[in-house]
């Protein structure tokens, strides 16, 4: 299957947070949450696909009040995060919404992700992801985690719906 068929058939778009809607670098400050950075033009890529009906839910393995916050603003209401077993809240995830593997994009940059991009439609990484996560991938980005990639996602899967790439 081409890639333009695989992101045509996406109804869920399933991301990682560290690495995929961040550059992967976590600020420590001596108090308070960790401090994350969002690219703007990744949220409104996520708000686009959101409104021509594709859903999207946010399985990290970290927790962070940064990205819920982030996501409320967004809209995005599946959110889970300080997940050990990513693969596991996917199945859970995909039961719950009654929607097959086929249907599910998925964006990941590092070894965790693997189970989840070789269990969906279409497995996408990052730019700057592993090895790992690029070997299990349909499709590479050409923006790297953090910087765009999520939004060049969204673009391509809105431009498959139009049937333009």
């Amino acid at each position: 299957m081409d890639i333009e068929a695989r992101a045509r058939a996406v109804r869920l778009l399933v991301l990682d947070v560290d690495g995929v809607l961040t550059d992967g670098r976590i600020v420590l400050p001596a108090a308070g949450d960790e401090i994350k950075c969002f690219h703007v033009r990744d949220g409104y890529g996520l708000v686009a696909v959101r409104r021509a009906g594709i859903e999207v839910a946010v399985i990290s393995g970290r927790r962070s009040e940064a990205v819920t916050r982030r996501m409320g603003e967004l809209g995005v209401r599946l959110l889970e995060q300080g997940i050990a077993d990513k693969l596991a809240a996917f199945e859970e995830l995909l039961r719950r919404l009654d929607i097959e593997p086929g249907m599910v994009g998925c964006v990941g940059d590092d070894t965790p992700d693997v189970p989840l991009l070789e269990r969906a439609g279409f497995a996408i990484a990052v730019a700057d992801a592993h090895e790992d996560a690029r070997a299990a991938a349909h499709y590479v980005t050409r923006a790297a985690g953090g910087c765009g990639a999520v939004r060049e996602v969204c673009d391509l899967l809105l431009a498959a719906r139009r049937g333009a790439r």
